[in-house]
């Protein structure tokens, strides 16, 4: 297996948030600590929240110092925070080599979502995507995912809020950077590090099929499927790798996860105007879903600068959804949330600082993230 973390840093140190708590272990032993410290680290990073070796009180002066020469304990620097009226908080972060990272975090009653990113840029080039148009820089490492969820549950924790749920759906394709984003996920449903249910983190693609068929034997986690177009020429035009993995892959790849974890899959699909929302589209939509226990997240299209395609009127979008809902399909209506502050979660748009600065002042954050308490 290639190194998960290559790319993540610009030197051989790791992240703090990369490591295991087996590797803990291995590298308290290296420095002549007992393996048992590697817990007691743990228990600060994770249940205490605290990423600064010195304030590791129940450990001796050497351990400290040797944590804090061999890894990185920071984490990535906030660029600009932007507040929706619904709740959303957009992040920009810049991670190594000064590249901006997105991650959106989302209020609903009863749950908080968290949006990441696993890649800077994305090699797919989906033509309604505005982050297939910079096209591909690297992967994220893995403590580069882990600290969105990190610096979210930093933001929200004054609110009495904390991180439930957790969507690969940010910058990048997860199934692309496949060690890392599997290894993120798993931590994040460890018990002893974030903790959260498998049902409540989701690896979305774009559908990379034999990564799909290999998700049962490395993950819990549940899976979503930017479906977009149920007909291969449209697929095509809309997702161009489906001319590397054609619908009946997908599907195939589909089948063979829900058979095997017996997961219901989320079908994500974008309503474009003119483009995929007709009746033929849909009946075309319940032609690929047969046989599959399937929930169809209905997405209008939210008009980005700069690409031809528009939102469909509230007609279209019902009549699309009533095929569905005739047929047994579940199919809510998904609004995009936090459109002031451009964060619709599936397309988000890589922008840089300046292009921020036209976000109404309102929404616009930029006191310091509250400290671990």
């Amino acid at each position: 297996m290639a190194n998960p973390n290559r790319g993540a840093t610009l030197d051989a140190k790791r992240h703090f948030l990369d490591l295991t708590l087996a590797e803990y272990q291995q590298l308290l032993v290296s420095f002549g600590e007992p393996s048992f410290r590697a817990k007691q680290v743990w228990d600060w990073i994770y249940a205490k929240r605290i990423h600064t070796p010195d304030l590791m009180s129940n450990l001796s002066q050497k351990a400290r110092q040797g944590l804090a020469d061999n890894l990185h304990w920071n984490l990535p620097e906030r660029v600009d925070e932007l507040r929706g009226e619904d709740g959303t908080t957009k992040i920009l972060f810049r991670g190594e080599r000064n590249q901006l990272i997105e991650t959106v975090v989302m209020r609903y009653e009863g749950r908080t979502t968290v949006c990441v990113s696993s890649q800077v840029g994305c090699k797919l080039a989906c033509a309604f995507c505005q982050t297939g148009k910079l096209g591909f820089f690297r992967n994220l490492g893995i403590g580069e995912i882990l600290a969105q969820i990190y610096v979210a549950d930093q933001i929200l924790n004054p609110e009495g809020r904390r991180v439930t749920n957790v969507v690969f759906m940010g910058m990048g394709e997860p199934l692309d950077n496949f060690d890392n984003s599997i290894a993120a996920a798993n931590r994040m449903m460890d018990p002893t590090a974030f903790g959260l249910s498998n049902r409540h983190v989701t690896l979305s693609t774009s559908g990379i099929a034999p990564r799909i068929k290999q998700l049962p034997d490395v993950t819990k986690a549940s899976l979503a499927l930017s479906l977009h177009a149920a007909s291969d020429e449209l697929r095509t035009e809309l997702m161009p790798i489906n001319r590397k993995y054609p619908l009946s892959e997908v599907a195939d790849a589909i089948h063979h996860f829900q058979d095997t974890t017996g997961k219901k899959v989320t079908i994500e699909y974008i309503l474009i105007r003119d483009k995929n929302c007709g009746l033929s589209h849909a009946k075309d939509l319940v032609r690929f879903l047969q046989g599959l226990s399937a929930k169809v997240n209905l997405i209008p299209f939210n008009a980005h600068p700069g690409l031809p395609y528009q939102r469909p009127s509230d007609e279209e979008i019902r009549a699309f959804q009533q095929h569905l809902s005739d047929r047994s399909i579940p199919a809510p209506v998904r609004y995009s949330r936090g459109l002031d502050v451009s964060a619709a979660c599936g397309q988000l748009a890589a922008k840089n600082i300046e292009s921020l600065t036209a976000v109404p002042a309102r929404n616009r954050v930029i006191a310091p993230i509250p400290a671990p308490v």
